[in-house]
């Protein structure tokens, strides 16, 4: 049974806002008090947040589907109705955010940061928002828009100071046993780790972080054993361990080929060229393990390693690769840039910036794509006339169809507002006038009413012409 998993795929949906509410107060001798319908609730927003108690994004693998909550929908005598609950996902210190395309979107590391994956939607206006002085009793409200669905992927990278690299069996786990309270699984066998394990060791004054990385074999950067899998969780780390086994057993392997192996895997998988390396010869407690490490240590460190003899079970050597490690992660510490305060950047909006543009398509279709339209048209109910009414006039305002005229279109042409897999497509009908005195009854505008071709208007009003014509004839004499 899997126990550790450090990649999922999440599916997330944000709350729908609740609708809002189109009523008119009534009570005895006021048949018509006015409007007094409430706005909806905001859909619960989708956050992720870093909490320490959390090690693995094991409890998303069997449920990756999350949804927040909806909003209420608005009622009668103003009442608004209630917020969604916001839905708060834990995840471990050190996930990264991408989408599916592989884009990151956030770093989540430090506790208690947070990351709003999914917006939840605006509750809709009722219509005692909507009343004015033009229309003071709407017979419609607004619809609450949908919650943000998405899907992102999760990766889990150790947020730790030191890493411990080396073949299967070179002792990786033993060693983070002895230097921390860490207990992991320790056996003789090959991959008996399957998880990256932390610990925490205190030197002096310094405490840092100390953490193993499993199954480095030749072709681990290519995917090969399982450290293509946790490669990952040694990018954040200062310093890397190079662990050999001085009793291996295996007649085709000794340390320095092993380090030459893992050191070409590190370098295929890239971006670790900078981390300061030490070689730490583990097990010399077997009179084997020390010959060797004698007769390999000149060789290392003429390469320009710093090497310690250490072995975990006899528990020598430790304290001084202890104290070395803390003062390379003290340095490293010194030298990382002052972090500074977040500024807050203020991008304000052009002059010549509209809000919206409209392109002409090739199949005929003018596009209009904006923040307020395609917004504005989620929100329109358009099975109530008045609302569609509400919807000409909110885009006449805000210069659609100036903008419409100056692309070339003409009456009964084709206009689609929003991205293509969810846009509203209609015919076309230049605005008359725009305002709440063209409205007719609650609920009805008869500007909606059936349109007529235009070349079905042209032959109605040379008719009305010809007979105007016939009538004056009639009535002249003399014409």
């Amino acid at each position: 049974m899997t126990t550790f998993v450090d990649r999922v795929e999440l599916h997330v949906a944000a709350g729908n806002g609740g609708h809002g509410c189109a009523s008119v107060h009534r009570e005895k001798f006021k048949p018509l008090g006015g409007p007094d319908g409430g706005n909806g609730g905001r859909g619960g927003d989708v956050t992720l947040v870093v909490d320490q108690a959390v090690t693995t994004l094991l409890d998303y693998h069997h449920h990756p589907h999350r949804k927040a909550t909806n909003g209420q929908p608005g009622a009668g005598d103003n009442r608004t109705g209630k917020e969604g609950q916001d839905l708060v996902l834990p995840v471990p210190d050190g996930t990264v955010v991408l989408d599916r395309d592989g884009n990151v979107l956030a770093d989540l590391v430090g506790h208690g940061t947070a990351f709003v994956a999914g917006q939840g939607g605006r509750g809709g206006l009722g219509n005692a928002a909507l009343a004015s002085a033009r229309r003071k009793a709407p017979g419609f409200a607004l619809l609450g828009e949908p919650g943000e669905a998405r899907d992102i992927v999760l990766e889990l990278k150790t947020v730790a100071d030191v890493a411990l690299v080396g073949y299967p069996s070179a002792g990786k786990s033993s060693l983070i046993s002895v230097l921390s309270a860490a207990k992991p699984k320790i056996a003789d066998y090959p991959f008996t780790t399957l998880v990256p394990n932390l610990g925490v060791v205190t030197a002096g004054s310094t405490v840092y972080t100390i953490a193993d990385v499993p199954g480095l074999i030749p072709g681990a950067s290519q995917g090969k054993g399982l450290g293509l899998e946790f490669l990952r969780h040694v990018e954040r780390c200062s310093v890397l361990v190079h662990v050999l086994d001085t009793a291996t057993l295996e007649s085709d392997r000794d340390p320095v080929s092993d380090l030459d192996m893992i050191e070409e895997e590190l370098k295929l998988y890239g971006g670790l060229e900078d981390r300061p390396r030490i070689v730490v010869l583990n097990k010399i407690d077997i009179p084997d393990g020390q010959d060797l490490a004698d007769m390999i240590r000149p060789d290392l460190e003429a390469r320009g390693y710093r090497v310690f003899e250490v072995s975990a079970v006899a528990r020598t050597g430790l304290k001084e690769l202890s104290f070395a490690l803390a003062g390379i992660i003290a340095e490293a510490r010194a030298a990382k840039p002052v972090e500074e305060t977040t500024r807050i950047v203020i991008r304000p909006k052009a002059v010549d910036d509209a809000g919206f543009t409209v392109t002409l398509e090739d199949d005929g279709i003018y596009r209009v794509r904006g923040e307020k339209p395609e917004r504005w048209v989620r929100q329109t109910d358009f099975n109530n006339d008045e609302a569609v009414g509400y919807l000409a006039d909110r885009l006449n305002r805000l210069g659609v169809e100036d903008a419409l005229r100056k692309a070339g279109a003409r009456a009964g042409d084709g206009v689609a507002i929003g991205a293509e897999d969810n846009a509203v497509v209609f015919d076309w009908e230049p605005t008359v006038s725009a305002g709440a005195e063209m409205l007719g009854r609650r609920g009805e505008d008869h500007r909606l009413e059936e349109q007529r071709p235009a070349t079905q208007r042209r032959r109605d009003r040379e008719v009305q012409r010809d007979e105007a014509v016939k009538e004056y004839q009639e009535f002249d004499p003399f014409a």
